[in-house]
Order: structure tokens, then sequence, then C-alpha cells
């Protein structure tokens, strides 16, 4: 990348709250805040909103892509509710700014792009004054809580009518394969596509249990901003595991469905080029990891039936880790995508895309391998947002529009496995029904 001789395009916006100058919120449907056009230099400022685990591996990516691939990076500000952490992260990028409202944070000019690394019920909301706010976007994974569903379509909304870029963390999307079979579906080689089926296995619970407790004496008050934490979730009395610990609880997270299935199910979403689902129907619950805070499920299995006569499966759990297709990535099971001609699916011994035609007298086409062009690499997928915001364009690998159609999925199946129906979905009201 040229990044010398590319402009960044910045747009801002923000009106006064309380004497700050904070961006507004908007209603679902209303065009951004933002202008856009300002032409800036060409080095980017990012900002942190959330600075746990996940957020301090996005801050050394970025340190390596400006120390080493010399990128025009600066990690100007940092925000964390929890002031301990929020001093950490400023030792450990050298941040100018360090803010405990994230509101604060995106009515400063200097900051150009925002990470969002938050717990997941305040993705959604982040992302939204983010955007309004005239930055762009990394967000974590998933775009938005499994019970915010109008949140999400609000997001979706927002990010359309916005000129800045937004890439969701769902980092798989940089691997080519799953590009390469997109357009090998378009090109019309597996036929009317029919079927795709994907899903992720490990053994463990350690993504939930062993989410690291900074402090155990920690206290709400000047240093701890409990009611921001909690957001729009239920109401509780302060507790640290609810604090550190949150992928255990239903309020803030949701199982595999919504922490691991985005990075499975967002490629084949986009390589089938559906919509909105039909219906969706989920089965799951806790299958091993049973004890007293967990209340997300462990095991969770949906299917999702579409107009365009496609179905998707997923299949997963965290209680075993055996794979009966191929795997690319830790746990990620190899999608299959099945047309009325053929099927494809990786090759993951020689790295290649694998065409096998189906058995029709008659019709067969012939097997086929093509090479996978590029791996799966988070450094390329912050690369990709960072070109995309340079040239002022939006096609990410991940953009807003896909994850939409990907959570709205992950949400209806969420709806179906709490309330034992099957979930539906009104493309005219944009709703999900039961």
């Amino acid at each position: 990348m040229n990044t010398t001789r590319r402009v960044f395009i910045k747009t801002s916006a923000a009106v006064t709250l309380a004497g700050l100058a904070l961006p507004r919120i908007l209603k679902a449907g209303q065009a951004p805040a933002v202008v856009s056009g300002k032409n800036l230099n060409t080095r980017i400022a990012v900002g942190f909103i959330g600075t746990g685990h996940r957020a301090q591996a996005h801050m050394r990516m970025l340190q390596y892509l400006r120390d080493e691939e010399k990128l025009p990076i600066e990690l100007v500000a940092v925000c964390d509710v929890n002031r301990g952490r929020l001093d950490a992260a400023q030792k450990r990028t050298g941040a100018s700014y360090t803010y405990m409202d994230y509101r604060e944070l995106l009515a400063n000019d200097r900051v150009d792009l925002v990470c969002i690394a938050s717990p997941d019920h305040q993705h959604g909301h982040h992302a939204i004054a983010a955007l309004q706010a005239g930055k762009h976007v990394y967000c974590e994974k998933p775009v938005s809580h499994w019970s915010q569903f109008e949140l999400t379509k609000k997001l979706a909304d927002v990010a359309a009518k916005s000129p800045c870029a937004f890439q969701l963390g769902t980092q798989a999307m940089s691997d080519s394969a799953w590009h390469q079979m997109k357009q090998l579906v378009k090109d019309g080689l597996i036929g009317k596509p029919l079927f795709g089926e994907t899903g992720f296995f490990r053994i463990g619970d350690w993504g939930e249990r062993n989410m690291k407790v900074d402090d155990p004496d920690i206290k709400p008050g000047k240093d701890l901003d409990w009611d921001a934490f909690q957001g729009d979730a239920p109401k509780y009395k302060f507790s640290v595991d609810r604090l550190f610990r949150w992928r255990l609880f239903k309020d803030y997270a949701g199982g595999p469905v919504t922490d691991l299935y985005p990075h499975c199910l967002t490629q084949v979403v986009d390589i089938l080029g559906v919509g909105f689902p039909e219906k969706v129907v989920a089965l799951g619950g806790i299958h091993r990891y049973e004890y007293e805070l967990r209340n997300v499920p462990d095991t969770f299995n949906l299917i999702a039936q579409y107009p365009e006569k496609v179905t998707i499966s997923v299949l997963g759990t965290q209680a075993n880790d055996f794979n009966a297709t191929p795997q690319r990535g830790a746990g990620q099971r190899c999608p299959v995508i099945r047309g009325w001609d053929g099927s494809l699916s990786i090759d993951t011994d020689n790295k290649q895309i694998a065409f096998m035609p189906v058995k029709e007298k008659g019709m067969m086409k012939k097997p086929q391998k093509f090479p996978i062009e590029r791996p799966e690499s988070v450094p390329e997928h912050w690369k990709n947002l960072i070109e995309c915001a340079q040239k002022g364009t939006k096609n990410t690998w991940s953009p807003m529009d896909l994850a939409f159609r990907t959570q709205t999925v992950l949400q209806m199946a969420m709806t179906a496995y709490r309330d034992g129906v099957v979930a539906r979905f009104d493309p005219r009201s944009r709703r999900i029904l039961t």
C-alpha cells in the first residue's frame, strides 16, 4: 500500500451535550450526522473503546503494522469504564488521550478511526455513535448482542448512509478462499445453490470461565462506571464476575452462537449471496460445562431456510473438538457449499478449493481444484480497512450489510432456542416474528 500518496478522508459532526461536543444518537433510518470530503494528512489516528484482552491484541497488531510495516498509524486515544485498565492501556500505547466516557473519545477530532472491543452488548451502541461522529470503524464480533435486533437494524441503516468504512472483526474473511468460492458460485460452477453447511467444534470453556480478573477487589465509583458497563442490559448489583467474566452471562453474551459462529457463518452467507432467512430453528443447551455462574449454552445447532430455496446449517459444541470435515482455523469447520451440479469445499492438505460434481448421468462436470491465493491474516484484515479509509471507499471484506444478514440469522436462532419456536423473518417490516 502506497500510504504516503493516499488521502485519508475523515468526516466529523457532533452536538453539544452537558458542555461537551458529543455525537448525537439518531433514530433508525435517519441519516448519520457526518460531513464527508475533509482531507487529512496520511497519519491515521486510532482510538480504542474497550481496553481488555481482545483490544490489547489489536493494540499489538497496530503497533506491529506501524513499526514493522511502516504504516502511518498513531495510537492516540483509549477509553474504558475501568480506570485500572484505562491506565494500563495508556502505558501500553502511549496514547495522548484517556477517557472513561466513549462519547468524549468520539468528540475528539484528532481520532480518525475507532477500534471497538467492548463487551458484546455495547458493540452496536458504540459503532452507531462512532459512525455518526465521522469515524471509520473496526468492530469486534458479534456486531451486537443476540437480543438487540432493532439496534442491529439501526446500525445497518446508519452504516449504509455513512461515508465511513466499517470492518467487522471476523478475520476469517481475510482468507481469499471464501471470496474465490463466492466468484465460482456466481460463475455457475455448482449450478443452482442449494445448501451451505459449516460449524465450530472446540473443547473447553476457557473463553468464558478463564477471562482475566484484573482486580478482584474493585468496586464501583470514580474508578469504575458500573452503570456504563451495564448499558441497556438488565440491571444487577455489582459483581466482579459480571464485570470481568461477562461471557458467562446471557445478559452480555450468547455462548458459541454469537461468540464463535460469526467466524464460520459469515463467509457462507457471503458465498451463497443470500439475504435474510424465512425461518430459523435451533436446539442446544449446557451439555457439559454446568456450573453456577454460566447461563449461556455450550452446544448450539441451527438450520436457516431462505426464500432463495437455500438452506444453511451451523453445528457446534464446546464439549468436543473432533471435526468430520477439515478445519480451517482453530475449531472452525470448513464450509461445504452444495448446488445442483456439484459442491465446493476445502482441501486443507493441499491448500486448494475443491469442486466435486454430482454424479448425475449425462450431466456430470469434471472435478476441479483451485489454488487458494491468500491465507487468513489479522494484519491483512486491518490493512484492508485502513486502505479503504485512505481511499474513501467502503468495500471492506466484512462490511456492515454482510454483518447484518449474518447476525440476523444468529439472533433468530437464539430467539428460536430460547422460546422453543420457529423464528420467522418478515422482510416488509424487517422484524423477527415467533
